[in-house]
Protein backbone atom coordinates (compact mmCIF):
# COMPACT_ATOMS: atom_id res chain seq x y z
CA UNK A 1 0.00 0.00 0.00
CA UNK A 2 3.29 2.40 -0.38
CA UNK A 3 4.60 3.61 -3.53
CA UNK A 4 7.05 6.26 -4.49
CA UNK A 5 5.09 7.37 -7.46
CA UNK A 6 1.61 6.18 -8.31
CA UNK A 7 0.68 6.63 -11.93
CA UNK A 8 -3.11 7.62 -11.96
CA UNK A 9 -4.76 6.02 -15.28
CA UNK A 10 -4.03 2.64 -17.69
CA UNK A 11 -4.52 4.23 -20.97
CA UNK A 12 -1.40 3.73 -23.62
CA UNK A 13 0.13 7.34 -21.97
CA UNK A 14 -0.10 6.24 -18.31
CA UNK A 15 0.87 2.53 -19.48
CA UNK A 16 4.16 3.65 -21.34
CA UNK A 17 5.29 6.83 -18.81
CA UNK A 18 4.93 4.13 -15.77
CA UNK A 19 7.40 1.45 -17.84
CA UNK A 20 9.40 4.57 -18.96
CA UNK A 21 9.78 5.55 -15.14
CA UNK A 22 10.74 2.11 -13.37
CA UNK A 23 13.26 1.57 -16.46
CA UNK A 24 14.92 4.82 -15.06
CA UNK A 25 14.57 4.60 -11.77
CA UNK A 26 14.51 0.23 -10.83
CA UNK A 27 15.25 1.36 -7.49
CA UNK A 28 12.25 2.91 -6.80
CA UNK A 29 8.42 1.59 -6.22
CA UNK A 30 5.52 2.53 -8.56
CA UNK A 31 2.10 1.89 -8.82
CA UNK A 32 -0.51 1.66 -11.65
CA UNK A 33 -3.89 2.88 -10.50
CA UNK A 34 -7.24 2.10 -13.12
CA UNK A 35 -10.77 2.54 -12.06
CA UNK A 36 -12.04 -0.12 -14.81
CA UNK A 37 -11.20 -3.54 -14.53
CA UNK A 38 -9.11 -3.89 -17.87
CA UNK A 39 -6.47 -2.11 -19.21
CA UNK A 40 -6.75 0.47 -22.03
CA UNK A 41 -10.30 0.41 -22.07
CA UNK A 42 -11.08 3.75 -23.11
CA UNK A 43 -9.31 6.23 -25.71
CA UNK A 44 -6.43 3.44 -26.38
CA UNK A 45 -9.09 0.70 -26.64
CA UNK A 46 -10.97 2.73 -29.17
CA UNK A 47 -9.05 4.75 -31.41
CA UNK A 48 -8.54 4.35 -35.92
CA UNK A 49 -5.22 1.90 -35.10
CA UNK A 50 -3.41 4.03 -37.27
CA UNK A 51 0.79 4.78 -36.67
CA UNK A 52 1.04 8.49 -37.71
CA UNK A 53 3.99 9.48 -39.44
CA UNK A 54 4.22 13.23 -38.16
CA UNK A 55 3.09 14.94 -41.28
CA UNK A 56 0.54 17.55 -39.88
CA UNK A 57 2.00 19.44 -37.53
CA UNK A 58 3.21 22.72 -37.09
CA UNK A 59 6.94 22.13 -37.30
CA UNK A 60 9.20 23.06 -34.31
CA UNK A 61 6.16 22.06 -32.79
CA UNK A 62 6.29 19.19 -29.68
CA UNK A 63 3.98 17.37 -31.44
CA UNK A 64 5.67 17.16 -34.64
CA UNK A 65 9.08 16.40 -32.88
CA UNK A 66 6.97 13.80 -30.60
CA UNK A 67 5.15 11.89 -33.42
CA UNK A 68 8.30 11.21 -35.54
CA UNK A 69 10.32 9.94 -32.88
CA UNK A 70 7.31 8.10 -31.28
CA UNK A 71 6.41 6.14 -35.08
CA UNK A 72 10.04 5.53 -35.50
CA UNK A 73 10.32 3.96 -31.28
CA UNK A 74 6.52 2.19 -31.74
CA UNK A 75 7.73 0.45 -34.99
CA UNK A 76 11.34 -0.97 -33.21
CA UNK A 77 9.29 -1.66 -29.73
CA UNK A 78 6.67 -4.12 -32.09
CA UNK A 79 9.63 -5.39 -33.66
CA UNK A 80 11.04 -6.40 -30.52
CA UNK A 81 8.10 -8.12 -29.02
CA UNK A 82 6.82 -9.28 -31.94
CA UNK A 83 3.59 -7.30 -31.95
CA UNK A 84 2.21 -7.20 -35.69
CA UNK A 85 1.87 -4.43 -37.42
CA UNK A 86 1.13 -3.26 -41.34
CA UNK A 87 3.13 -0.35 -42.98
CA UNK A 88 0.60 0.27 -45.43
CA UNK A 89 1.20 3.70 -46.13
CA UNK A 90 -1.14 6.04 -46.65
CA UNK A 91 -2.67 8.60 -49.27
CA UNK A 92 -3.67 12.03 -48.92
CA UNK A 93 -5.86 12.82 -51.72
CA UNK A 94 -6.83 16.43 -53.02
CA UNK A 95 -10.38 15.52 -55.07
CA UNK A 96 -10.64 19.44 -55.94
CA UNK A 97 -8.27 22.12 -57.59
CA UNK A 98 -8.50 24.31 -54.55
CA UNK A 99 -7.16 21.45 -52.44
CA UNK A 100 -3.90 20.80 -54.35
CA UNK A 101 -2.21 24.17 -52.46
CA UNK A 102 -2.54 22.92 -49.29
CA UNK A 103 -1.56 19.43 -50.29
CA UNK A 104 1.58 20.80 -51.09
CA UNK A 105 2.11 22.67 -48.26
CA UNK A 106 1.34 19.99 -46.24
CA UNK A 107 4.35 18.38 -48.22
CA UNK A 108 6.39 21.23 -47.56
CA UNK A 109 5.57 20.59 -43.48
CA UNK A 110 5.59 17.01 -43.94
CA UNK A 111 9.56 17.96 -44.98
CA UNK A 112 10.48 20.23 -42.52
CA UNK A 113 8.97 17.89 -40.14
CA UNK A 114 11.76 14.95 -41.23
CA UNK A 115 8.77 12.18 -42.37
CA UNK A 116 10.68 9.59 -44.04
CA UNK A 117 9.73 9.03 -47.72
CA UNK A 118 7.29 11.80 -48.52
CA UNK A 119 6.44 12.45 -52.33
CA UNK A 120 3.67 13.99 -54.08
CA UNK A 121 1.47 11.81 -57.01
CA UNK A 122 -0.66 11.95 -59.94
CA UNK A 123 -4.29 10.81 -60.67
CA UNK A 124 -2.23 7.57 -62.40
CA UNK A 125 -0.36 6.58 -59.38
CA UNK A 126 -2.81 7.23 -57.17
CA UNK A 127 -4.63 4.47 -58.97
CA UNK A 128 -1.50 2.25 -59.52
CA UNK A 129 -1.49 2.49 -55.45
CA UNK A 130 -5.16 2.12 -54.73
CA UNK A 131 -7.00 0.98 -57.66
CA UNK A 132 -10.33 2.16 -56.44
CA UNK A 133 -9.54 5.95 -55.18
CA UNK A 134 -9.90 8.66 -57.56
CA UNK A 135 -7.75 11.60 -57.00
CA UNK A 136 -6.28 15.22 -58.76
CA UNK A 137 -3.26 14.55 -56.58
CA UNK A 138 -1.79 12.74 -53.33
CA UNK A 139 0.46 13.06 -50.79
CA UNK A 140 2.27 9.30 -50.27
CA UNK A 141 3.33 8.58 -46.90
CA UNK A 142 5.22 4.97 -47.24
CA UNK A 143 5.89 5.00 -43.67
CA UNK A 144 2.19 5.30 -42.22
CA UNK A 145 0.84 2.07 -40.07
CA UNK A 146 -1.61 0.23 -38.13
CA UNK A 147 -1.54 -1.41 -35.39
CA UNK A 148 -3.48 -2.73 -32.40
CA UNK A 149 -2.84 -0.32 -29.52
CA UNK A 150 -4.51 -2.45 -26.66
CA UNK A 151 -1.93 -4.71 -27.84
CA UNK A 152 0.56 -2.20 -27.43
CA UNK A 153 -0.39 -0.68 -23.97
CA UNK A 154 -0.89 -4.22 -22.69
CA UNK A 155 2.70 -4.79 -23.78
CA UNK A 156 3.69 -1.81 -21.88
CA UNK A 157 1.57 -3.05 -18.73
CA UNK A 158 3.78 -6.41 -19.04
CA UNK A 159 7.06 -4.71 -19.17
CA UNK A 160 6.29 -2.50 -16.19
CA UNK A 161 4.61 -5.53 -13.99
CA UNK A 162 8.02 -7.67 -14.78
CA UNK A 163 10.30 -4.79 -13.63
CA UNK A 164 8.42 -4.82 -10.22
CA UNK A 165 5.25 -2.09 -11.15
CA UNK A 166 1.94 -3.14 -9.30
CA UNK A 167 -0.97 -2.25 -11.30
CA UNK A 168 -4.54 -1.97 -9.29
CA UNK A 169 -7.45 -2.10 -11.43
CA UNK A 170 -10.86 -1.11 -9.86
CA UNK A 171 -9.55 1.45 -8.31
CA UNK A 172 -11.58 4.37 -9.08
CA UNK A 173 -9.46 7.72 -7.51
CA UNK A 174 -11.95 10.11 -5.76
CA UNK A 175 -9.54 11.92 -3.27
CA UNK A 176 -5.81 12.80 -3.15
CA UNK A 177 -4.34 15.06 -0.18
CA UNK A 178 -2.15 14.98 2.72
CA UNK A 179 -2.11 11.75 4.45
CA UNK A 180 -3.01 12.75 8.63
CA UNK A 181 -0.92 9.85 9.84
CA UNK A 182 1.24 7.42 8.50
CA UNK A 183 0.38 4.24 6.70
CA UNK A 184 0.32 1.32 9.04
CA UNK A 185 3.22 -0.32 7.11
CA UNK A 186 5.04 2.68 7.23
CA UNK A 187 8.24 2.00 9.66
CA UNK A 188 9.62 5.69 9.11
CA UNK A 189 7.49 8.69 9.43
CA UNK A 190 5.66 9.87 6.48
CA UNK A 191 7.80 9.29 4.57
CA UNK A 192 4.63 8.36 2.17
CA UNK A 193 3.10 11.80 3.23
CA UNK A 194 -0.15 11.54 -0.03
CA UNK A 195 -3.15 9.31 0.43
CA UNK A 196 -5.01 8.13 -2.60
CA UNK A 197 -8.41 7.08 -1.85
CA UNK A 198 -10.50 4.61 -4.36
CA UNK A 199 -14.57 5.17 -4.57
CA UNK A 200 -14.78 1.78 -2.57
CA UNK A 201 -12.78 3.54 0.59
CA UNK A 202 -9.32 1.70 -0.66
CA UNK A 203 -6.22 4.06 0.21
CA UNK A 204 -2.58 3.71 -0.66
CA UNK A 205 0.33 5.91 0.01
CA UNK A 206 2.80 7.22 -2.05
CA UNK A 207 5.21 10.32 -2.40
CA UNK A 208 4.49 11.35 -5.68
CA UNK A 209 1.56 11.02 -8.23
CA UNK A 210 1.51 11.24 -11.85
CA UNK A 211 -2.09 11.38 -13.65
CA UNK A 212 -2.66 10.79 -17.15
CA UNK A 213 -6.62 10.59 -16.90
CA UNK A 214 -7.21 11.41 -20.53
CA UNK A 215 -11.18 12.17 -20.22
CA UNK A 216 -11.19 12.99 -16.50
CA UNK A 217 -7.82 14.84 -16.77
CA UNK A 218 -9.37 18.31 -15.79
CA UNK A 219 -11.87 16.29 -12.74
CA UNK A 220 -8.82 14.77 -11.31
CA UNK A 221 -6.76 18.00 -11.38
CA UNK A 222 -9.81 19.78 -9.74
CA UNK A 223 -9.96 17.01 -7.01
CA UNK A 224 -6.17 17.65 -6.31
CA UNK A 225 -7.03 21.70 -5.47
CA UNK A 226 -5.17 22.15 -8.75
CA UNK A 227 -6.65 24.34 -11.74
CA UNK A 228 -10.07 23.90 -13.69
CA UNK A 229 -8.10 25.02 -16.80
CA UNK A 230 -7.97 23.70 -19.64
CA UNK A 231 -11.51 21.60 -19.46
CA UNK A 232 -12.14 18.25 -21.28
CA UNK A 233 -15.28 18.20 -23.57
CA UNK A 234 -16.29 14.95 -25.28
CA UNK A 235 -16.43 14.68 -28.72
CA UNK A 236 -17.74 10.84 -29.89
CA UNK A 237 -16.49 9.54 -33.48
CA UNK A 238 -18.61 7.51 -35.35
CA UNK A 239 -17.62 4.84 -37.59
CA UNK A 240 -18.34 3.28 -40.55
CA UNK A 241 -17.11 0.37 -41.35
CA UNK A 242 -17.19 -1.53 -44.95
CA UNK A 243 -18.81 -5.20 -45.46
CA UNK A 244 -16.29 -7.55 -45.45
CA UNK A 245 -16.76 -9.22 -48.71
CA UNK A 246 -16.26 -4.75 -49.99
CA UNK A 247 -13.21 -5.01 -47.82
CA UNK A 248 -10.50 -5.27 -51.29
CA UNK A 249 -11.80 -1.38 -52.51
CA UNK A 250 -9.12 -0.22 -49.78
CA UNK A 251 -5.81 -1.37 -49.38
CA UNK A 252 -4.02 1.85 -47.05
CA UNK A 253 -5.23 4.87 -45.37
CA UNK A 254 -7.14 6.94 -47.42
CA UNK A 255 -7.87 10.46 -45.71
CA UNK A 256 -8.68 14.27 -47.21
CA UNK A 257 -6.77 16.99 -47.52
CA UNK A 258 -7.47 18.83 -44.34
CA UNK A 259 -9.48 22.07 -44.55
CA UNK A 260 -7.68 24.40 -41.91
CA UNK A 261 -11.30 26.13 -41.36
CA UNK A 262 -12.56 23.08 -39.33
CA UNK A 263 -11.60 21.52 -36.19
CA UNK A 264 -11.33 18.26 -36.93
CA UNK A 265 -9.89 16.13 -39.61
CA UNK A 266 -12.57 14.54 -42.03
CA UNK A 267 -13.85 11.27 -42.62
CA UNK A 268 -11.55 8.49 -43.62
CA UNK A 269 -11.05 5.56 -44.70
CA UNK A 270 -8.72 3.17 -42.45
CA UNK A 271 -7.71 -0.34 -42.32
CA UNK A 272 -7.62 -2.28 -39.26
CA UNK A 273 -5.64 -5.37 -38.38
CA UNK A 274 -7.96 -7.83 -38.39
CA UNK A 275 -8.63 -7.31 -42.23
CA UNK A 276 -11.82 -4.64 -41.87
CA UNK A 277 -12.01 -1.45 -42.94
CA UNK A 278 -13.50 1.58 -40.79
CA UNK A 279 -14.22 4.65 -42.60
CA UNK A 280 -14.91 7.57 -40.77
CA UNK A 281 -15.04 9.49 -38.22
CA UNK A 282 -17.48 11.91 -37.48
CA UNK A 283 -17.20 14.55 -34.53
CA UNK A 284 -20.67 15.50 -32.43
CA UNK A 285 -20.70 16.29 -29.12
CA UNK A 286 -20.45 13.37 -26.52
CA UNK A 287 -23.36 13.37 -23.73
CA UNK A 288 -21.24 11.65 -21.35
CA UNK A 289 -17.86 11.42 -21.05
CA UNK A 290 -17.03 7.37 -21.79
CA UNK A 291 -20.62 7.45 -24.06
CA UNK A 292 -20.07 5.32 -27.06
CA UNK A 293 -23.46 4.79 -27.96
CA UNK A 294 -26.14 7.76 -29.41
CA UNK A 295 -28.43 7.38 -26.72
CA UNK A 296 -25.37 7.33 -23.96
CA UNK A 297 -26.18 10.26 -21.76
CA UNK A 298 -24.66 11.79 -18.10
CA UNK A 299 -27.09 14.97 -16.63
CA UNK A 300 -23.39 15.49 -14.89
CA UNK A 301 -21.10 15.35 -18.27
CA UNK A 302 -23.64 16.82 -20.16
CA UNK A 303 -24.39 19.85 -17.73
CA UNK A 304 -20.49 20.13 -17.29
CA UNK A 305 -19.90 20.43 -21.01
CA UNK A 306 -22.98 22.58 -21.97
CA UNK A 307 -22.25 25.22 -19.17
CA UNK A 308 -18.59 25.64 -20.63
CA UNK A 309 -18.33 29.02 -21.97
CA UNK A 310 -15.42 27.88 -24.20
CA UNK A 311 -17.78 25.00 -25.97
CA UNK A 312 -20.07 27.86 -27.07
CA UNK A 313 -17.13 29.96 -28.47
CA UNK A 314 -15.95 26.62 -30.70
CA UNK A 315 -19.72 25.68 -31.18
CA UNK A 316 -20.49 29.35 -32.99
CA UNK A 317 -17.38 29.74 -34.65
CA UNK A 318 -18.09 26.12 -36.73
CA UNK A 319 -21.89 26.23 -36.57
CA UNK A 320 -22.24 25.47 -40.18
CA UNK A 321 -19.60 22.44 -39.47
CA UNK A 322 -20.91 21.43 -36.82
CA UNK A 323 -24.45 20.82 -38.02
CA UNK A 324 -23.37 19.46 -41.13
CA UNK A 325 -21.04 16.85 -38.73
CA UNK A 326 -25.24 15.97 -36.37
CA UNK A 327 -27.08 15.67 -40.25
CA UNK A 328 -24.26 12.99 -40.71
CA UNK A 329 -24.18 11.41 -37.77
CA UNK A 330 -28.08 11.03 -38.57
CA UNK A 331 -27.85 9.99 -42.17
CA UNK A 332 -25.81 7.36 -43.24
CA UNK A 333 -26.22 8.40 -47.05
CA UNK A 334 -24.99 11.63 -46.05
CA UNK A 335 -21.61 9.85 -44.46
CA UNK A 336 -21.24 7.72 -47.34
CA UNK A 337 -21.73 10.95 -49.99
CA UNK A 338 -18.14 12.09 -48.23
CA UNK A 339 -16.89 8.64 -48.91
CA UNK A 340 -17.66 8.89 -52.66
CA UNK A 341 -15.46 11.77 -53.19
CA UNK A 342 -12.83 9.15 -52.66
CA UNK A 343 -14.11 6.19 -53.82
CA UNK A 344 -17.64 6.44 -56.07
CA UNK A 345 -17.79 2.96 -55.75
CA UNK A 346 -18.81 2.93 -52.69
CA UNK A 347 -22.56 2.55 -52.07
CA UNK A 348 -25.00 3.13 -48.88
CA UNK A 349 -25.17 -0.70 -49.30
CA UNK A 350 -22.14 -1.60 -48.68
CA UNK A 351 -21.79 -0.32 -45.11
CA UNK A 352 -22.62 -0.89 -41.80
CA UNK A 353 -22.48 1.37 -38.55
CA UNK A 354 -19.37 0.55 -37.15
CA UNK A 355 -17.72 1.38 -33.42
CA UNK A 356 -17.05 4.64 -31.97
CA UNK A 357 -14.31 6.70 -29.68
CA UNK A 358 -15.08 9.13 -27.52
CA UNK A 359 -11.81 11.94 -27.65
CA UNK A 360 -10.68 13.83 -24.71
CA UNK A 361 -10.32 17.24 -26.60
CA UNK A 362 -9.05 20.07 -24.29
CA UNK A 363 -10.42 23.78 -24.69
CA UNK A 364 -9.39 26.85 -23.13
CA UNK A 365 -12.03 29.45 -21.94
CA UNK A 366 -11.58 31.41 -25.30
CA UNK A 367 -12.70 28.51 -27.02
CA UNK A 368 -9.85 27.19 -29.02
CA UNK A 369 -8.87 23.63 -29.25
CA UNK A 370 -5.37 22.99 -26.90
CA UNK A 371 -3.10 21.39 -29.72
CA UNK A 372 -0.07 20.72 -27.66
CA UNK A 373 0.61 19.20 -24.42
CA UNK A 374 -0.12 20.59 -21.06
CA UNK A 375 1.27 19.81 -17.58
CA UNK A 376 0.05 21.06 -14.58
CA UNK A 377 0.56 20.91 -10.98
CA UNK A 378 -0.55 23.12 -7.67
CA UNK A 379 1.09 24.83 -4.87
CA UNK A 380 0.80 23.63 -1.11
CA UNK A 381 1.72 20.47 0.30
CA UNK A 382 -0.45 18.32 -2.05
CA UNK A 383 -0.23 20.17 -5.06
CA UNK A 384 3.50 20.27 -5.38
CA UNK A 385 3.59 16.59 -4.81
CA UNK A 386 1.30 15.83 -8.40
CA UNK A 387 1.93 16.24 -11.72
CA UNK A 388 -1.01 16.11 -13.82
CA UNK A 389 -1.13 15.36 -17.58
CA UNK A 390 -3.76 17.51 -18.64
CA UNK A 391 -3.55 17.24 -22.60
CA UNK A 392 -1.77 14.78 -24.07
CA UNK A 393 -3.30 15.09 -27.85
CA UNK A 394 -3.37 12.89 -30.99
CA UNK A 395 -1.75 11.01 -32.30
CA UNK A 396 -0.79 10.27 -28.33
CA UNK A 397 -0.48 6.59 -28.92
CA UNK A 398 1.88 6.45 -31.79
CA UNK A 399 4.00 9.09 -29.54
CA UNK A 400 3.37 7.20 -26.42
CA UNK A 401 6.82 5.92 -26.13
CA UNK A 402 8.16 9.30 -26.72
CA UNK A 403 5.91 11.08 -24.86
CA UNK A 404 6.53 8.82 -21.84
CA UNK A 405 10.32 9.74 -22.07
CA UNK A 406 9.41 13.58 -21.84
CA UNK A 407 7.02 12.94 -18.85
CA UNK A 408 9.99 11.11 -17.12
CA UNK A 409 11.98 14.25 -17.82
CA UNK A 410 8.91 16.24 -16.21
CA UNK A 411 8.93 14.09 -13.34
CA UNK A 412 12.85 14.39 -12.81
CA UNK A 413 12.93 18.22 -12.88
CA UNK A 414 10.07 18.43 -10.51
CA UNK A 415 9.74 15.76 -7.88
CA UNK A 416 13.91 15.31 -7.90
CA UNK A 417 13.73 11.67 -8.25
Amino acid sequence: STFDVAVVGAGIVGLASARELIRRHPSLSFAVLEKEKELAHHQSGHNSGVIHSGIYYKPGSLKAKLCVQGAALCYEYCDQKGIPYKQCGKLIVAVEQDEIPRLKALYERGLQNNVRGLKLIGAKEIQAKEPFCRGLMALDSPYTGIVNYKQVAQSYAEDFQEAGGMILTDFEVTNMEMAKESSSESEDGLKYPVVVRSSKGEEIYCRHIVTCAGLYSDRLSEISGCSPEPRIVPFRGDYLVLKPEKCYMVKGNIYPVPNPRFPFLGFHFTPRMDGSVWLGPNAVLAFKREGYKLVDFSAGDFFDAVTYSGLWKLVLRNLSYGLSEMYRACFLSAQVKQLQKFIPEVTVNDVLRGPSGVRAQALDSDGNLVDDFVFDGGSGDTGSRILHVRNAPSPAATSSLAIAKMIADEVKQRFAL
